[in-house]
């Protein structure tokens, strides 16, 4: 019998638990309906669930149907609790997203459909509520091509099945064109490859289409291929009705057996702990197993030290989750409640959710948590009450922000009190936005004890080290511990806690740091007669946006924006587009936060203040022990590891610039050709000669102020035709023979491209040359570009901006004020043709001037 862990998926209100439930009544798992409204819904188990009517933690049921037992993992609906749903993802083998009929795709289903990519899970469509739809199943469907794939395909209708379903893979359109059908096989291949979408259509509630569903999941989908060698992924902690902790895991290889004795790896700690019960849910009740295949969703008892992600004797993904709470509150408690023994509770709530983030905030003696918005925060409100015993209440709730760094530092942590001693020397280097924190070692185990090392690296992992702007927690870096010194007879492990700990904080004292807050991706839909506002209004957010998608009378924005600017927007697009407008956010990571100073004047964090997170250290001096101020304690350490952290070489001279222009031009034949033809021949034993003098030369010429060049690469876009007929001489040169205005102003953005020593790309429009393919040469120093047909040179440049302002500086050149204004919302710094055309002839100056003096 084929096994599968397949997920269902739904935004709120569109009939996943009710689909749920009539899958499992049509497999003859339950032998009457349950309703949400009702409060009897199978898997409905939570009386908070039942409250509220909607899913919020995530149930399993178990169900056999022809050739297929099916473990289906339903999964919350409510935004709030979609960090729940997607830590279920990752161990799906299908999944079903269901759909409202009367609704379509809405704001959480495409986040979801977002989630699923990510996550590579073939997925079932099922648009439920047909019964009350007013839409047609082919104006459905088209919403569906549009808004989630083309290869959604409509598994209902068998007219056109199979020639909609060759048009998604290679191997199916082979197979329909020998066969005239689409094969079972290819169509099982290209589901599982995510390139086909089955499509089904009913009424869950009425029980219709329900059967069809069921039988499309065994017909077309694939047993997954797994390992003889035992290996689980864990999804989920819990604790059932008598306390027990349940460690949620799937069986991706082998089996697992009661009495079995797994390992695993709690930070640096290695663990070894043995399984007392196999459980195998399916809603509330669940039955005891003696072994769990390959394949099984079970629930394990005995296991203490195991956490949600975790894979037991197999490589996991470590890529951070995509849905990340945003906003973090201070959980006020009841008078008279002990803090600390409140805040080991709360932890265990932590471990369920580990988006929950519970900390300790020393210099504010609160604990703070971290959640998606209010429904969650009544939730969790509850959840605190019945479990703890503890009617707590939450403060106002603020943005999330997060601290990293922008240049490498040395960290270093001193503890020497009497009859104590340790010192740690660590490497911060800032890391990729969004990769988190990474802990290495590289010191000699001559100089530090390997079980030292190991206790370092544990002390930095077992804190949520925070940052010195607003105390917020720190991320992407990379820490590495480069030295350390221990003492034969007076070094504790408590030592090294407290060295490490200063270490890192010291560290960050000693190089600039940087808030980062949320922000999100969105996707805007408005009438066109109200592009004008909302691009005024993303950036007043200091958000970024691609240039607007149009179709009839409608228009599509898309881009990002800080959460802190844009999470109450939707209620203006609603306003000013009269309910017609439509906005969707999906959380896209951090970055630098727009509005720095005024965030840290509003958090008011005193960083010297906190003594909790201090990086001073302590020294021994005539048997006693003395604190040194972090700004001084390089003086006293007892390490030099030789680490130093140079400025940056100063900015290069006009002098300088046109020396490697030169240099450059006399290696090539075409550049120098371009140059000379503007500032006539130079002998080359006269550059020699020069280049022999080069420091009397520098000493003798005369200053001239260079241009300032930005820091890091940068790219300058040209829009050829525009500024050709910006510019007086070029526009002359027109007039008379466009090719020599072409070529007038190449020879110049040469030797400005020469001189500025950016990457230039100039592009030219050529989208009403029929059947043009566009091309791409290199001229002198400079790509110039001519676009292919229909492609106009402002297309081109937008599209290029917008990819390249993603990791790169990017100035572009132009007149033309609409394209001004995009190329702005794709985080490009416009320049228009007049101040461009003194930036050259600036650099012609200075070019002359330098010409002239040698």
């Amino acid at each position: 019998m084929k096994r599968l862990v397949t997920g269902i998926l739904a935004h709120v209100d569109s009939g996943k638990t009710t689909l749920s439930e009539a899958m499992l009544y049509t497999a003859g798992e339950i032998r009457r309906l349950g309703r949400v409204d009702r409060g009897d819904a199978f898997l409905d188990t939570n009386e908070i669930e039942r409250d509220r009517g909607i899913t919020i933690f995530s149930k399993q049921a178990v169900m056999s149907f022809g050739g297929l037992e099916l473990t289906l993992l339903d999964t919350p609906g409510h935004v709030d609790f979609s960090t729940e749903t997607e830590r279920t993802l990752g161990v799906l083998d299908y999944a079903i997203l269901v759909i409202s009929g009367t609704d379509g795709v809405q704001n959480h289903t495409e986040t979801l459909w977002q989630l699923l990519i990510r996550y590579k899970v073939p997925v079932f469509i099922f648009v439920n509520k047909m019964d009350i739809s007013q839409s047609e199943r082919s104006d459905i469907m088209s919403v569906l091509k549009s808004r989630l794939s083309d290869g959604c395909v409509d598994f209902t209708d068998k007219s056109t099945l199979d020639e909609e379903a060759a048009m998604c893979s290679e191997e199916l359109m082979n197979s329909y064109l020998e066969n005239g059908a689409a094969g079972v096989k290819e169509i099982r291949n290209a589901i599982r490859e995510r390139r086909l979408f089955p499509c089904y259509f009913g009424s869950a509630l009425k029980n219709d289409g329900v059967s069809e569903l069921l039988s499309g999941i065994d017909e077309y989908t694939k047993t997954p291929v797994s390992g003889e060698s035992f290996g689980a992924k864990i999804f989920k902690i819990s604790e059932d009705e008598q306390g027990q902790r349940l460690t949620h895991m799937k069986i991706t290889g082998g089996v697992l057996r009661v009495r079995d004795v797994l390992n695993g790896c709690r930070g640096r700690e290695k663990w070894s702990e043995k399984v007392n019960q196999i459980r195998i849910y399916s809603g509330a009740r669940y039955t005891a197993a003696d072994e769990a295949p390959q394949g099984t969703v079970c629930a394990v008892t005995g296991l203490t030290q195991t956490y949600s992600g975790e894979g037991l004797g197999m490589e996991t993904d470590s890529a951070p989750a995509v849905l990340e709470p945003v906003l973090s509150y201070s959980i006020i408690l009841p008078e008279g409640a002990d803090t600390a023994k409140s805040l080991a509770l709360l932890k265990k709530l932590e471990e369920e959710d580990p988006q929950l983030h519970i900390i300790w905030n020393e210099q504010l003696r609160e604990i703070h948590v971290q959640l998606m918005g209010e429904v969650q925060l009544e939730v969790l409100q509850r959840i605190i009450a019945e479990r703890f015993g503890l009617d707590v209440s939450f403060g106002r709730g603020s943005i999330a922000y997060k601290e990293t760094i922008a240049a490498p530092s040395e960290g270093v942590g001193h503890y020497e009190p009497l009859r104590h001693y340790a010192e740690v020397h660590l490497l911060l280097e800032p890391a990729e936005r969004g990769s988190g924190l990474h802990f290495y070692s590289e010191c000699s185990e001559d100089e530090l004890d390997r079980n030292w090392q190991r206790l370092i690296l544990t002390h930095l992992e077992e804190k949520q080290h925070i940052g010195t702007l607003t105390g917020s927690p720190i991320t992407d870096m990379n820490i590495t511990l480069i030295a350390g010194r221990a003492h034969q007879k007076h070094t504790e492990g408590g030592d090294f806690r407290q060295a490490t700990y200063r270490a890192v904080r010291h560290g960050l004292r000693m190089t600039e740091s940087v808030l980062l807050e949320p922000w999100y991706e969105f996707r805007l839909e408005i009438p066109q007669s109200c592009v004008g506002r909302a691009l005024t209004d993303i950036q007043r957010m200091s958000g970024r946006f691609d240039p607007p998608q149009t179709s009839d009378e409608h228009a599509v924005i898309t881009g990002e924006a800080p959460v802190s600017e844009m999470s109450s927007y939707h209620n203006e697009v609603i306003s000013y587009s009269s309910g017609t407008g439509r906005l969707i956010c999906l959380p896209k990571g951090y970055e630098e936060c727009h509005n720095t100073e005024q965030v840290l004047e509003e958090i008011g964090y005193d960083c010297d203040g906190d003594i909790e997170n201090t990086a001073d250290s302590v020294f021994c001096s005539h048997g006693a022990g003395f604190n040194v101020k972090w700004d001084s304690v390089r003086d006293y350490m007892h390490i030099d590891t030789g680490i130093s952290f140079e400025d940056e070489p100063d900015e290069p001279t006009a002098e300088e610039r046109v020396r490697s222009y030169i240099g450059s031009a006399a290696d090539d034949g075409e550049l120098m050709r371009i140059f000379e033809r503007t500032y006539g021949a130079i002998k080359s034993d006269k550059y020699h000669a020069m280049n022999t003098r080069r420091e009397q030369t520098k000493k003798s010429a005369p200053k001239i102020k260079a241009v300032p060049i930005p820091k890091g690469p940068e790219y300058l876009l040209v829009d050829g035709y525009n500024i050709i007929f910006a510019w007086e001489d070029t526009k002359k040169a027109a007039e008379s023979s466009l090719d020599a205005a072409r070529s007038m102003l190449i020879d110049k953005l040469c030797n400005y491209r020469g001189y500025k020593q950016c990457e230039l790309i100039l592009v030219f429009d050529a989208y009403k040359v029929k059947g043009g393919v566009g091309s791409v040469e290199t001229v002198g120093n400079i790509s110039v570009v001519y676009t292919k047909e229909a492609e106009t040179a402002d297309m081109y440049i937008e599209k290029t901006a917008h990819e390249l302002g993603r990791k790169r500086r990017v100035r572009v050149a132009t007149s033309d004020a609409l394209e001004q204004m995009i190329i702005l919302g794709s985080g490009a710094v416009r320049i228009s043709a007049n101040e461009f055309r003194e930036e050259v002839d600036a650099a012609e100056r200075e070019i002359r001037d330098f010409i002239r003096h040698m």
